[in-house]
């Protein structure tokens, strides 16, 4: 039997920050959102837990057993009674690493999802999210998938609606930045923090069914960006002179993604921004179910 699922991008269509914690953390209010751009990931029965990845491997571990897909695998084999549990489990690299995008964290949500049906565990998204949160903030969202809000580290996950289809171009500058995240986050202070009333407008928003828009946006990151990363914030600016659109950044990028009105993708500028040393992807949201389906091999 074979096992594959996708392990699709993420957006924030929000992400504030709320305070630090007395655990050295931060308090997010976050809206989250997957996307068509995915990975793939397959499982099969194996003597032995492995890991086979192909595709866009640049900036992922050269060490397998740090790859965040095959620690959930081993997180989970570990929490049904024994690493004695093996799998052979391919992945299909197509998502930018370290981009903000969330594609190790998809992988890892991805696996779990995957290997519990394929060892028959039969634990609920629940539990599944309870492991994967030991090893990232963002895992367990990936397993709901779709639209959710989210708050804590990130790990705690409430699903929202799935809103009107909305396309993206969603634009990569060639960078990899070590440590991104951390140091984005200890570039902020408190006056980059808020009350997580953008989040909770925008929720409101999605509620009622309404499909968002530029001014929904929010990225606390967009405000240290240029002292942490000042290479993205320059494409950002350059993109953003280039197209009649506002730029936003993915998550802590160096992604930023542009929301296209029904029809719009001019082919000059697509090719300019191309010129410009940018990968570009036209990517549309994914809804839950799509987001998180199973697809099984005899």
């Amino acid at each position: 039997m074979r096992i594959s699922t996708l392990a699709p991008a993420k957006v924030n269509w929000a992400l504030e920050v709320l305070r630090r914690r007395h655990d050295g953390y931060h308090e997010v209010a976050t809206v989250l959102q997957t996307l068509d751009l995915a990975d793939r990931v397959a499982v099969s029965p194996d003597s032995e837990l492995r890991l086979a990845v192909r595709g866009r491997v640049e900036g992922l571990p050269a060490a397998p057993e740090e790859n965040l897909a095959l620690r959930a695998a081993t997180a989970l084999a570990e929490a049904a009674g024994g690493r004695e549990r093996g799998a052979l489990i391919e992945l299909e690299k197509i998502v930018p690493a370290g981009a903000g995008l969330g594609g190790g964290s998809s992988d890892a949500a991805a696996v779990l999802r995957a290997l519990n049906a394929l060892w028959g565990l039969g634990l609920s998204a629940g539990e599944l999210a309870s492991i994967g949160a030991k090893l990232g903030a963002d895992i367990p969202f990936f397993l709901h998938g779709g639209t959710a809000r989210a708050g804590g580290r990130g790990e705690e996950v409430t699903p929202l609606p799935d809103g009107p289809p909305c396309r993206l171009l969603l634009v990569v500058p060639h960078m990899l930045i070590p440590r991104k995240t951390a140091l984005m986050y200890a570039r902020l202070t408190p006056e980059h923090y808020t009350d997580g009333g953008r989040t909770t407008a925008l929720v409101e928003k999605l509620r009622s069914g309404e499909p968002v828009s530029d001014g929904d946006f929010y990225n606390v990151f967009e405000k240290v960006v240029a002292d942490v990363v000042p290479a993205a914030a320059g494409a950002m600016t350059l993109a953003g002179r280039i197209g009649s659109n506002r730029p936003h950044l993915a998550g802590s990028g160096p992604a930023f993604f542009f929301l296209l009105c029904p029809g719009e993708t001019s082919q000059e500028y697509l090719d300019r921004l191309a010129a410009a040393g940018l990968d570009l992807f036209l990517v549309g949201t994914l809804e839950a179910a799509p987001a998180t389906a199973l697809r099984v091999e005899a």
